[in-house]
């Protein structure tokens, strides 16, 4: 669509928190429209096809907590499959590089280092999660991955406040045609400028001016959905400046996770939705995600520093490490049966900046300060924003009906 010259509100953002408050602004009659700087909706939900028979979603894949997932309605309402049967996690271990006993002993471990956090937690007072790893452990290298596959970031950069306050109900569903293939159906009848990237809120005047890569247009109220990093890196300026929301942002940056997907040959030799991983004593490794929905594939995935290492090295890299590893595991003969097919780069995307927040110790509380209104003209939404569902996506759909909530509350009180 054209850029309008004036709106009621403008939602900058089309990933899942910009399509929960269009949806919102629509139902209740409010004009709107919303900005993105893509030419697609979604945000960091983006499905492809790696393959013409192997549907690869880039960026978030599961409905977590689903029986808390606005998301799982949405599917049903779009006629969009939900696939119910267990993760690949704990319960689909398969193969011989990481034998049920020390298997066990890790998961013993691990489980026992989030007692620990949920204990500490009690306490109130924050710190950083990997004081409460066990000195000596010889998993701890392998709990700071586990670590940056769940948080986007190693232990040491993890508040214990914040990581206790997230809420999983342990239900982890799928879509089979692709989470951000939902969204982009989701999106389809929303007034959405695409390639429209946001520069500049003025909100000095009585009316907001919102400068774009279109052009200017003027808006009573806008709600702002981008990801922390381009707040925290001024990709958007305000004018006047919000020192506050920028401190906030940075110190809820987004963490870094990673997927690559491999072409596999002669996929019976492998089991439909197992797990791959080994013990390697490491927090550089990966975990592998045996034939998703049964496709002839195998689903890579990297997090943390090791994730950013992989991407600074170019493309490629993280299909190659991820080859190398599962090689490692299963012998030099799957070498020739691997094909790299497409790999995600999030924190060389420029409209993201990396995959999901996490809030840096000492900084639990800047959720609730970034989601705070400002002058009752300019709002925040996005996961970074959601108190129990950050880095979610149906915890960035839930903080955009939100945020509508209060335009609305805040358009009654005049």
């Amino acid at each position: 669509m054209s850029l309008p010259s004036s709106i009621d509100v403008a939602v900058i953002g089309a990933g899942a928190a910009g399509l929960g408050a269009a949806h919102a602004l629509k139902r209740a009659g409010l004009s709107s429209v919303v900005l993105e700087a893509r030419n697609r909706v979604g945000g960091r939900g983006h499905t492809i096809m790696a393959a013409p028979d192997v549907t690869f979603d880039l960026g978030c894949g599961w409905l977590h907590s689903a029986d808390h997932n606005a998301f799982v309605k949405i599917a049903e309402t779009l006629d969009f499959e939900i696939d119910r049967k267990l993760p690949p996690w704990r319960e689909r271990a398969w193969g011989k590089s990481f034998p049920p006993e020390e298997r066990a002993d890790f998961i013993r471990s691990l489980d026992e280092f989030f007692e620990r956090l949920e204990e500490a937690a009690k306490g109130g007072v924050d710190h950083p999660a990997n004081l409460y790893l066990q000195a000596g452990n010889r998993w701890n290298p392998m709990i700071d991955a586990i670590s940056s596959y769940i948080n986007g970031c190693e232990t040491d950069r993890l508040s214990i406040l914040d990581f206790d306050a997230y809420e999983d109900t342990n239900l982890n569903w799928r879509v089979r045609r692709g989470y951000g293939a939902l969204m982009q159906a989701y999106g389809a009848a929303l007034p959405i400028a695409f390639n429209c990237a946001v520069t500049l809120i003025d909100h000095s005047a009585k009316r907001l001016r919102i400068e774009t890569s279109q052009g200017t247009l003027s808006a009573d109220k806008v709600i702002i959905t981008v990801p922390t990093n381009l707040i925290a890196e001024g990709a958007i300026r305000f004018v006047p400046a919000l020192p506050d929301k920028v401190d906030a942002a940075s110190k809820l940056p987004l963490g870094l996770a990673d997927k690559v997907m491999l072409a596999l040959d002669e996929p019976e030799l492998l089991p439909v939705d197992g797990n791959l991983r080994g013990a390697t004593m490491r927090s550089e490794m990966g975990t592998y995600h045996l034939r998703p929905f049964g496709q002839p594939c195998i689903e890579g995935f990297f997090g943390g520093r090791f994730a950013q290492a992989l991407e600074d090295a170019g493309d490629g890299a993280i299909a190659a490490q991820a080859i190398d590893e599962i090689v490692s595991f299963v012998g030099n003969d799957f070498r020739r049966k691997l094909k790299p097919l497409t790999e995600s780069r999030w924190a060389h995307d420029p409209f993201a900046r990396g995959s999901y927040s996490h809030a840096l110790p000492d900084h639990a509380s800047k959720r609730a300060v970034l989601a705070a209104p400002v002058d009752n003209r300019l709002f925040f939404a996005g996961e970074a924003t959601s108190p129990n569902f950050f880095s979610t996506a149906h915890g960035a759909h839930d903080s955009g009906e939100r945020a509508v909530r209060e335009v609305i509350a805040a358009t009654l009180g005049k």
